[in-house]
């Protein structure tokens, strides 16, 4: 016999004997093979059944409500639940019955939908439960016309190319700033899961418990007063109230309007080229004229403002322009030259009472009245003093001037902090805080680089620094606080920097 014919005749005798000892233990217990299944949540059994059909079938029919409250057609098992199939000899199971109303008594069911993963830095930021796919397309959509012009939109989608004769703007590329992952999933429905486009929009546009916040109009309010009650900004109350068009437009009383705070939980990112006419002010120069008294003062020139046609590419967020613009140099020129004012004064020298002047010691004559600007032109002016996103912006930010560029004294001072942090803290970064003898105190943050030291007298327009991004700041530019007393000490009061020139 072969070894192949050997092997063969071993199998099939062992097989046989298989059969004749388990012929032989039915016949003895009575019973049959059959096949059931193990059911188990969170990991524990909790029961053995005949049938499992029978049982998603008994969920599925007991939790009508939830179909109704949710228009689906099938409710599954909750998460944790699993159900294996084995072969035993034993009949004793539960009940489906009994094994449901443990099922029910300790967990959530489920339903078919999606999960909408919103992720930041590697990490989930937010995660949203969503029935179907094209609510979480709408409230995107809705979320963008909040937020971006809708021709702008439109000729971006379409891929017009458009041509700025004089001024305007186009969008070059837009973007999540944060990654979005869209998963089929089971929903448990102890958790929020949006059926509705409405509610997920506000979801993604509101803090969560505050998507509508009623604000009857009063006499005498205006959308700017009611915006700073509310800790928002002007342009954050028109994005939640969308039947107002400018913050100019008239509000009537009894009126209700929509106060929520605005907290986006995605940021989009629209990266514009835009080309616009900005006014340039012009500087005051100052004769002195020995053979006068100090109380004289004479214009020997009236000062005209300018017009700058300014070409930028800016990055503007969720409606907002923040820092890092870059001016097209280019395409910028000057539509109407500046003409700087001239003034005489006098500095007769007469001090007939010997006493002092009540002025900071040492510090070149400036009575304030000639603010200087602190960066060079063109500028960007991005976000300014007051509410955003809940918190309060005590300066105005200015960027466009690039890394490095110079950062100027606004006046005359003596230079009371010059480093990192200091009295205005780390967020500021490289800062320089300077006192000027009319009361008035200035802060110039996020610099890449400073030139002037603690203690030192600089005068108005003395380049004292370089812009740049230290501290807290997602891009170059110039955070300038004006303050009247020293920034932060008790008694002191923030006022906005451009005020100072008038706008």
């Amino acid at each position: 016999m072969t070894k192949k014919n050997k092997a063969t005749a071993i199998i099939i005798t062992l097989v046989l004997a298989i059969f004749v000892f388990l012929g032989g233990f039915s016949n003895d217990k009575k019973e049959i093979l059959m096949t059931k299944y193990q059911v188990y949540l969170d990991g524990k059994a909790i029961g053995i059944i005949n049938d499992s059909k029978e049982l998603y079938s008994l969920i599925n029919k007991e939790q009508s409500q939830i179909k109704d409250e949710y228009n689906v057609d099938q409710v599954y098992p909750p998460k944790g639940f699993e159900i294996e199939s084995y072969i035993s000899y034993n009949n004793n199971s539960s009940s489906v019955e009994d094994i449901y109303d443990h099922i029910k008594n300790n967990k959530s069911f489920t339903i078919k939908g999606y999960t909408v993963n919103i992720i930041e830095d590697s990490k989930v930021k937010y995660r949203v439960n969503i029935l179907d796919k094209k609510i979480f397309e709408e409230a995107i959509n809705n979320l963008i016309d909040s937020f971006v012009d809708k021709e702008k939109y439109s000729d971006y989608m379409n891929d017009k190319k458009v041509e700025i004769k004089d001024t305007g703007s186009y969008i070059e590329n837009m973007y999540f700033k944060e990654n979005i992952t869209i998963k089929e999933n089971y929903l448990s429905t102890s958790d929020k899961i949006f059926t509705n486009v409405d509610d997920l929009t506000k979801y993604l546009m509101f803090e969560d418990e505050n998507a509508n916040k009623e604000y009857i109009v009063k006499k005498g309010d205006t959308i700017k007063s009611i915006a700073d009650a509310n800790e928002l900004n002007p342009a954050e109350f028109l994005i939640a109230n969308p039947r107002f068009t400018s913050e100019n437009n008239m509000l009537a009383v009894g009126e209700s309007v929509n106060v929520a705070l605005i907290k986006p939980k995605l940021n989009l990112v629209s990266e514009e080229y835009v080309i616009e006419d900005t006014e340039v002010k012009y500087e005051t120069e100052t004769k002195y004229d020995s053979s006068r008294p100090a109380s004289y003062r004479n214009v020997e020139r009236k000062g005209s403002n300018g017009i700058q046609r300014v070409a930028k590419r800016v990055q503007v967020i969720n409606g907002a322009t923040p820092e890092g613009a870059v001016i097209d140099k280019d395409n910028t020129y000057m539509i109407k030259d500046v003409v700087n004012e001239i003034v005489v004064r006098g500095n007769k020298s007469y001090n007939p009472g010997g006493g002092t002047s009540g002025v900071i010691t040492g510090v070149p004559y400036d009575d304030g009245s000639n603010w200087a600007w602190p960066t060079n032109v063109p500028y960007v002016l991005s976000s300014p003093y007051g509410w955003r996103w809940g918190s309060f912006h005590y300066g105005q930010d200015i960027t466009g001037t690039g890394y490095g560029s110079p950062i100027y004294s606004i006046g005359s001072g003596v230079v009371r902090a010059a480093g990192w942090g200091g009295m205005v803290g780390k967020a500021s970064g490289m800062n320089v805080v300077i006192e000027h003898p009319n009361g008035y105190w200035s802060v110039y943050a996020h610099m890449s680089d400073i030139y002037v030291s603690e203690g030192q007298t600089v005068s108005r327009k003395q380049k004292i620094g370089a812009m740049g991004k230290s501290g807290v700041a997602t891009g170059t530019h110039l955070h300038l606080t004006i303050s009247i007393g020293q920034p932060y000490a008790p008694g002191s009061k923030f006022i906005n920097p451009m005020v100072l020139w008038g706008k």
